[in-house]
């Protein structure tokens, strides 16, 4: 059984992710037949068979990936076994529990089964359902496309050696005649011959990456936690972390290549190495986010915060050249909102907004500007860096030692 909301829905196609992978395709496609050598031998025949074959393979591969879908959580999932809950995270937004590997997709918005990545190019997460797909359209389609570039670079020598045979034998008259009639195909062939270059190094660099983490039975979530994992037991002089998914590299692979071994676990349950067990890193994660917790500070939101990327109008120029260059959502806040803040830049803040009673839309997790919110303390009093107060010249007495009242503005904004 494999959990699936929207299983085969074309309307995953309509995403300029997907269309732009098809229009990519379809050019070096159409101009690599354009420009196949016209020689009729069983040679170029087989090459030719063998082009459209991995033009096919690659084409299924990549629906595949986008209709399979990487296998989706049910909304308010819990596990079996009440008494297995503490063990898990929550997920607020799907409002149930996450199983071991799973992590919510906020593109998707789903709690997504061994979530990899979120792939633009397929609009969809890469996870346990379509890693196998996904592996396979890289591989193909970096196939295929290798095979364009070797034939769009013979045939280009050709044209060139045919032009500069007209050139020799006829005036230059007859040589821009011929360039004029052939332009289009020219100017095609030249474009079709980067966009060659561009699709192979990318699928090259993916598809390392991805046999690098299928070899290892780890994703690239899993991955950032383990690095987390390692530091934190290291400053803490804490037995090192082993991560129980690494069954070394052959059970490994056939995790992903054997569809029938995945669904026996239906994505929730997974083979571990010995000493370990299904919560071994989930329960990692919940230290981490303890740790995280504990590490809060506390803002409160003094001017609104409209969630806009460029808040050019409302903030200034020195907000937006600080912005930060990452893909994490904006969140829009109004006057008294608390927000755990995690994350500081210069002029930005990133942290949580605290969901009160009130039924907003709209990310609750991201960045905002930093003069929005000043920082409280537990009782909501406002707390004022010292150091950035102008010292009186009667003060310096005052600088060792706890701070006075008088440092602290006890407003309750």
């Amino acid at each position: 059984m494999t959990y699936h909301d929207d299983p085969y829905e074309l309307g995953l196609f309509w995403h300029w992710g997907p269309i732009v992978t098809l229009i990519l395709s379809a050019t070096v496609t159409l101009t690599t037949w354009k420009w196949w050598p016209p020689e009729e031998s069983l040679f170029w025949s087989a090459h030719f068979a063998l082009y459209v074959l991995l033009n096919v393979l690659s084409l299924y591969n990549f629906v595949k990936a986008v209709l399979v879908g990487p296998g989706l959580l049910p909304r308010g999932w819990h596990p079996v076994n009440p008494k297995e809950a503490k063990y898990m995270q929550y997920c607020k937004k799907c409002e149930g529990y996450k199983a071991p590997r799973v992590h919510h997709c906020r593109r998707c918005d789903r709690c997504v089964m061994k979530m990899d990545h979120h792939c633009p190019w397929i609009n969809r997460c890469v996870g346990w359902s379509n890693q196998m797909y996904f592996v396979f359209f890289l591989f193909f389609y970096l196939m295929s496309n290798l095979h364009a570039f070797c034939v769009l670079t013979i045939s280009g020598y050709q044209f060139f050696m045919d032009s500069t045979e007209i050139a020799r034998r006829h005036h230059n008259g007859n040589l821009e005649r011929y360039l004029r009639q052939h332009f289009f195909g020219i100017f095609m062939a030249i474009m079709s011959f980067g966009l060659t270059i561009g699709i192979v190094l990318c699928m090259l660099k993916l598809l390392v990456i991805q046999i690098g983490a299928i070899l290892k039975n780890v994703t690239d979530v899993e991955q950032w936690i383990v690095e987390k994992a390692r530091a934190r037991r290291y400053k803490k002089n804490m037995k090192p972390f082993v991560f129980p998914y690494n069954l070394g590299w052959k059970l490994n692979l056939a995790e992903v290549l054997n569809i029938e071994r995945q669904h026996r676990g239906h994505g929730i349950e997974f083979p571990v190495v010995k000493g370990c067990n299904q919560y071994t890193l989930t329960l990692e994660q919940l230290a981490q986010k303890a740790e995280k917790r504990n590490r809060t500070r506390t803002y409160k939101c003094i001017l609104p915060a409209t969630g806009s990327w460029l808040p050019i109008w409302s903030q200034g120029l020195r907000v937006i050249f600080d912005s930060p260059l990452t893909d994490d959502p904006r969140i829009k806040l109004e006057p008294n909102d608390l927000i755990r803040v995690t994350r500081k830049r210069k002029h930005w803040l990133f942290g949580e907004r605290v969901v009160g009673d009130d039924s907003r839309k709209g990310a609750i997790r991201g960045w905002f500007p930093r003069r929005c919110a000043v920082e409280v303390n537990d009782n909501g009093d406002t707390i004022v860096n010292a150091a950035a107060k102008p010292e009186a010249p009667n003060a310096s007495k005052h600088r060792v030692g706890k701070p006075k009242k008088s440092d602290k503005i006890n407003k309750d904004l």
